[in-house]
């Protein structure tokens, strides 16, 4: 009698913990990829793979999956990324929402990382928020906002956010460059000892620069995965933030280099 190949023989159950597994291991693969290691068609792979992402395992994505521990990249939709490293940026959340005060004036960038922190501030009253954010707005609590700005320009619509000037019009056509606020809450795509912060847009690196620079005081948000990775353009450096708050200790150098430059370390309990 002929053996049945080995991914026929493979019980389904074994099959998609193996698959599970293995996704965790690589980080990233495609639909087809994972048809060809596991021996079987490319519609019982996106079976397993919604199975698996229904059960929280891993993350779908358009062609394929992603381990929930993966590091974000911009070319990952919102709502991947939304999910991924989602228990580290609660965290990281809760603790910065810590640092809002009742009737405080807000900065807050688009980011997963700052939508977390947005479901932290239910209990903040008389805020005023400005963002770029066009996902923030309606997760913040109604009763803890008493005005509301989402900053104008060109949409990224994989961000779904904003880039372009920090201000409003005030009747002429330049934007009004007097604004300011008490705190500027920042996410940030890496974090690097010697050179600050960064992330991965050019236009977005320029928008939170103004941000910061318009603020009294600067906290930037960033997951462990994000420390010492250096990406295309440069936010500030180190010392331009009052604040880091991230979910786990950083290396001994970059925690050093913080102190250095005067950057208040909020690790998330």
């Amino acid at each position: 009698m002929t053996q049945a190949p080995e991914g026929t023989r493979r019980l389904p159950a074994g099959r998609k913990a193996e698959l599970a597994a293995y996704v965790a291991e690589v980080g990233e693969a495609s639909v087809a990829r994972l048809a060809e290691r596991f021996e079987v068609s490319v519609d019982t792979i996106r079976r397993d793979l919604d199975s698996l992402d229904a059960d929280g395992h891993l993350i779908r994505t358009h062609g394929g999956a992603v381990s929930q521990a993966a590091s974000p990249r911009p070319e990952f939709g919102l709502d991947v990324r939304t999910r991924m490293q989602a228990g580290a940026k609660d965290r990281i959340g809760a603790a910065a929402a810590a640092l809002v005060a009742d009737g405080m004036v807000l900065m807050v960038n688009a980011g997963t990382t700052t939508l977390a922190l947005a479901r932290h501030l239910g209990e903040r009253r008389e805020l005023t928020v400005a963002t770029n954010s066009l996902r923030l707005p309606a997760e913040l609590a109604p009763a803890s906002v008493r005005d509301l700005y989402v900053f104008g320009g060109s949409v990224r619509l994989a961000a779904q956010a904003t880039v372009g000037p920090v201000g409003f019009p005030d009747g002429a056509e330049t934007p009004d460059p007097r604004i300011q606020a008490d705190l500027a809450l920042v996410g940030v795509g890496s974090v690097c000892e010697g050179s600050g912060y960064w992330t991965s847009n050019l236009a977005e690196a320029a928008m939170l620069r103004d941000m910061m620079h318009r603020s009294e005081r600067v906290a930037v948000l960033a997951d462990s995965s994000k420390l010492e990775r250096r990406l295309f353009a440069q936010i500030a450096d180190l010392g331009a933030a009052d604040y880091l708050v991230t979910d786990a200790a950083p290396p001994p150098s970059l925690a050093a280099a913080l102190v250095e430059a005067g950057v208040e370390l909020v690790v998330a309990p």
